[in-house]
């Protein structure tokens, strides 16, 4: 029996990795077991995870994992349970990568490195002897008889197998070989694709402002995304964030993308809480402080009293929005002045052009449909022996680590499924 892994990503290494594993217990050596990839080399998207540090679960309950999967949560059930978050980390562990819990649960590898998690797979797949095509493209997938028997390769030559495991990834990052692969070989064999578009991706912004605060990182700013058509809020957290060229990206950003679905985009803005540690009262007892009394500030332009409330490359752009004349005097700004202020500073509105392309997206939102799939084995319905894997499916989740935990716990059982 030879099993075809197609693609040596996250999802396919740790797939082998598995199947591997189980076939070493049954003692069997009738197996192969063969990852097909076409790039040079394994893990290439792998490695930018996480930028470079490659973040690889979160530490967080299994339950408020849940609640980190936007698109069928439901469907990962099984799979979660059968290979946790804890597991994935004994499982590093146990590879020699020692690991580490950052904010939000975060997990990284100890090192910073996203190339000691690639080295530990790969050390794994060659202790357990399973094979690794390099440079490598499948071109289409044979299936007979509903059933797939194997793979024909772009060179015209046909690699037959028992099992066929599809962890091609999504559309994201595409300089990385991910490139829809595994999408197409579903169509062609009748498996329903749902609709795909980025997600977890940086957001343009119609105001030009954004292109004076370019490089501006703020922390612990609060966030909300609204849907002007009807006021309703379709994202709320805190977080950090940065402004660019063409708008704003970071990892509140990144996930509040998430929550902007289809065409509602054209009437989406962005309610930044510049100072979200203070309620509107103690805001405005603070620009009380600054402005007037005993301040130093009392006696300064307003636009030289600003240094304490905002770094500097951001302060031009708030004097330009507040409407106060620059030079007037703090002790000379009104009562009705200084609320505007405060209402700016509570909510800096900025409006949504547009998302950013696949190659800036973190992962693909839409994929292989889910009710097509086994959830315990990922397995399709229609065709017996194809498996499918991490991002080519319909699940994706917030930042945080959430996405690898996916790509991990779907190629797991699917790993354990191909031994049979």
């Amino acid at each position: 029996m030879d099993i075809v892994i197609i693609g040596g990503g996250a999802a396919g290494m740790m797939c082998a990795c598995i199947a591997a594993r189980k076939l070493n217990k049954s003692h069997s050596r009738s197996h192969r077991i063969i990852i097909i990839e076409k790039n040079e080399k394994l893990g290439k998207k792998l490695f930018i995870t996480g930028k470079g540090r490659c973040n690889l679960t979160n530490a967080a309950d299994i339950e408020d994992f849940f609640r980190q999967i936007k698109r069928n949560p439901k469907f990962m059930y099984s799979s979660l349970y059968g290979f946790t978050n804890d597991d994935v980390i004994s499982f590093f562990n146990s590879l020699g990568v020692r690991t580490k819990v950052e904010r939000g649960n975060r997990v990284f590898p100890e090192s910073d490195k996203s190339s000691d998690i690639i080295d530990a797979l790969k050390r794994d797949l060659k202790k357990n002897q399973v094979e690794v095509w390099l440079n490598t493209e499948v071109r289409h997938l044979m299936v007979s008889d509903g059933k797939c028997i194997g793979v024909l390769l772009s060179d015209g030559e046909q690699v037959f197998s028992d099992k066929c495991i599809v962890a091609t990834g999504g559309l994201s990052y595409q300089s990385t070989g991910s490139t829809g692969d595994g999408y197409r070989f579903a169509r062609e064999n009748g498996i329903k694709v749902t609709d795909l578009s980025p997600s977890l991706v940086p957001l343009n912004i119609k105001e030009d402002l954004t292109k004076k605060l370019m490089g501006l990182s703020l922390k612990n700013i609060g966030l909300k995304i609204k849907d002007e058509s009807d006021k309703k809020v379709l994202y709320e957290d805190f977080g950090e964030m940065m402004f660019t060229h063409f708008g704003v990206t970071g990892p509140i950003i990144l996930s509040a993308s998430s929550a902007i679905k289809g065409d509602s985009i054209k009437n989406v803005s962005l309610h930044l809480d510049l100072k979200n540690a203070l309620s509107e009262k103690q805001l405005d007892l603070r620009l009380i402080r600054e402005f007037g009394g005993e301040s130093l500030n009392k006696n300064k332009e307003f636009k030289n009293s600003l240094d304490q409330l905002f770094p500097s490359k951001l302060i031009p752009v708030m004097i330009e929005l507040s409407g106060i004349d620059p030079k007037k005097r703090c002790n000379e700004i009104t009562k009705g002045e200084r609320a505007s202020f405060g209402t700016l500073i509570k909510d800096f509105r900025l409006t949504v052009a547009g998302r950013r392309g696949f190659d800036e997206a973190v992962v693909t939102s839409g994929g292989v449909a889910v009710n097509e799939i086994d959830p315990s084995t990922m397995e399709s319905k229609k065709i017996r022996n194809l498996y499918f894997v991490g991002e080519v499916l319909d699940i994706d989740a917030m930042t945080g680590g959430f996405n690898l935990q996916i790509a991990w716990s779907t190629a797991a059982a699917a790993g354990r499924a191909a031994i049979s």
